[in-house]
């Protein structure tokens, strides 16, 4: 409708020998009203599925792969993103159907049990709130199996070489960004208004994020019982794809975009980024926290626990309760962000780990009233057990001998021994 506008404009101007500015600021108007009426319903409609999220892990349609290989693919990236959000029914047509009137597509996604893992440091998850889930286009074989669908699922949804697991809201994100590409493909002289609009969905997107899950908000709206280490890796996911494939939405759209705009734009997406790199780096930081805080209230019960470790009887030659639980719960917060982040962050959280480990159980260890030598065995051995589970942490340093995650324990262990 737009460009057959634009082209009833151009002719009557052609046959009357006069602009017509008249028609043409109806047009402008009226395109501005319908990108502000869509931007609108995005807005609420992502607040909404953020506010029913329950960050639980879902297979990745086929689909939404497409469109991030069309996204990147080539310099008719605007031409290409017909293909991948026809098969989703998310083309923006002029001139389209108002988000309302559009047919959902957003139903179940089968989960393929990336969340099956036990949360033994956590409160179970509460599902008394429907999940709002995604689901990609029906075959037009209505007789096609639940096999058929499973086949056309991925774990992950890869970008620049590198997978990330997704929950229902990170697809719908995607699947709306797709959308403000094509708004801006179909009504150039609003390119710049529509890339104000991405940022503004964007910041959205990890304000309401960095509440949900780092405020615990979750807890309130979701029905979640508890925000888990999950929970968090998950989050970190969605929040570093989108800050990835930021560079390409930006190119992209900045292909319409008059020259006298991009600068001020550029900012403000670049700002945005800069929120989401932050972002991640703080859901990081609150892993690294939470093993603190566990490392910690383990580290209370410590002396009580060595209490009769002077007695002469030594018949128990296991490690103790504190050892014990001290390596369990590591090595399971090691199982479950080596199930999702991407190695190097992991390694980045595990290298802070391994330091406060190293700090706080040298020094609480060294403050014990240990004087017998039964005593110092039994010492050795929580420290032998423990290092046997630090030095199995993701590492990138190592001492001269080439032990794995060196430091003050081990150098404690040695004057213990000596």
């Amino acid at each position: 409708m737009y460009n057959i506008t634009q082209d009833f404009i151009a002719a009557t101007e052609k046959m009357g020998g006069r602009l017509g500015y008249s028609i043409r600021g109806i047009l402008q108007s009226q395109s501005k009203a319908f990108v502000d009426f869509q931007h609108e319903s995005r807005m609420a409609k992502i607040k909404a599925v953020l506010e029913q999220e329950t960050w639980v892990a879902v297979a990745v349609p086929d689909e939404f792969q497409a469109i991030l290989e069309s996204l990147s693919s080539s310099e008719a990236a605007l031409d290409s993103f017909d293909l991948a959000t026809n098969d989703l029914s998310l083309q923006v047509a002029c001139p389209g159907l108002p988000i309302a009137q559009q047919p959902q597509r957003m139903n179940e996604v089968t989960d393929t049990g990336s969340n099956q893992v036990k949360e033994t440091m956590s409160v179970p998850v509460a599902r008394s709130n429907p999940e709002l889930k995604v689901e990609s286009t029906p075959s037009q074989n209505s007789d096609s199996s639940t096999k058929d669908h499973e086949k056309s699922t991925s774990q992950t949804l890869v970008y620049g070489g590198v997978g990330y697991h997704m929950v229902n809201c990170g697809l719908i994100l995607l699947k709306m960004l797709t959308e403000y590409v094509d708004i801006s493909k179909c009504l150039p002289s609003l390119s710049s208004e529509v890339v104000h609009r991405v940022a503004e969905i964007l910041k959205l997107f990890n304000t309401k994020t960095c509440q949900l899950v780092l405020g615990a908000g979750a807890m309130q709206v979701s029905g979640l019982k508890s925000i888990t280490s999950k929970h968090l890796a998950l989050a970190s996911q969605i929040i570093s794809f989108i800050y990835a494939i930021m560079p390409e939405i930006r190119r992209v759209l900045f292909l319409k975009t008059p020259e006298t705009r991009k600068g001020l734009l550029l900012s403000e997406i670049d700002r945005v980024a800069q929120d989401y790199r932050v972002h991640r780096d703080e859901i990081h930081t609150k892993l690294v926290q939470i093993m603190r805080e566990r490392l910690l209230a383990n580290l209370r019960k410590l002396p009580q626990i060595a209490e009769s470790w002077n007695a002469p009887e030594d018949d128990d030659s296991q490690p103790s309760q504190f050892a014990r639980h001290v390596t369990k719960e590591v090595s399971y917060l090691h199982r479950i962000l080596s199930q999702t982040l991407h190695e190097g962050d992991v390694l980045i959280i595990f290298r802070q780990v391994v330091q406060i480990f190293h700090s706080h159980i040298s020094e609480a260890f060294s403050k014990l009233n240990v004087n017998t030598l039964q005593g110092k065995n039994r010492v050795c051995r929580d420290v032998q057990h423990i290092l046997g589970c630090i030095h199995k942490l993701p590492s990138d340093n190592s001492s001269k001998d080439g032990v794995p995650n060196f430091g003050l324990l081990d150098e404690f262990l040695a004057e213990t021994r000596s």
